[in-house]
């Protein structure tokens, strides 16, 4: 192979090295672009109500609490509790999620006495889950840091100065924000009817 031959094979490769990496580039954005757009499509309040017994169990359930509606007009919708905003949680929380696609193909919680038997199930995993990661999605909305406690309700304002200083977590007392709770003893909220008084598990004083 001659000199001239060698540099004119050295150019059209040079030449395909740069066009390749132009090519590879544009795949990636858009492909890294389209799994974004997917994974965001999962995210919104109209997929959510795709699903059968979201639309016809929880979502009533959500759109009488303060958090469909207000007087500020600011929502949170089913990802703003349920999925991280940040990438790698948000990853994960997605593929643990999967598991969520069995028990609609099996028809687990298709009908409202299936979903009130699985009710507690359903919502202590939840709580778990939250308890774990210091309430991170109520977080992304609300922050001790930020509370003006002077506006608070005088019983807003101890409990949460309180929780602030015994460490607890969102979710250690605001279980039923969103949706029914399933019957479990706890000292606030709204009385669910079959679940445990709270007297029933203080010890009596003769």
């Amino acid at each position: 192979m001659t000199d001239e031959n060698k540099k004119g094979m050295w150019k059209k490769l040079r030449g395909f090295g740069w066009g390749g990496a132009a090519v590879l580039f544009a795949a990636g954005v858009i492909f890294w672009g389209g799994f974004n757009w997917a994974v965001e499509a999962t995210n919104t309040e109209r997929f959510c109500l795709s699903c059968h017994e979201m639309e016809n169990f929880v979502y009533q359930e959500y759109r009488h609490t303060i958090h469909y509606q207000n007087r500020t007009g600011v929502r949170a919708v089913c990802s703003d509790c349920h999925v991280p905003k940040e990438w790698g949680p948000k990853m994960v929380r997605k593929v643990q999620a999967t598991r969520e696609l069995y028990g609609k193909v099996m028809g687990t919680i298709n009908t409202p006495e299936k979903f009130e038997a699985k009710r507690l199930i359903l919502a202590e995993r939840e709580w778990k889950r939250m308890k774990a990661n210091d309430s991170r999605e109520c977080r992304n909305c609300h922050g001790f840091e930020y509370f003006d406690y002077s506006v608070q309700g005088r019983r807003s304002n101890q409990a949460h100065q309180t929780g602030l200083s015994q460490g607890l977590t969102c979710i250690d007392c605001h279980k039923g924000i969103a949706h029914s709770l399933p019957p479990i003893q706890q000292d606030i909220g709204i009385g669910v009817e079959g679940a445990v008084p709270i007297e029933a598990f203080r010890p009596t004083v003769n």
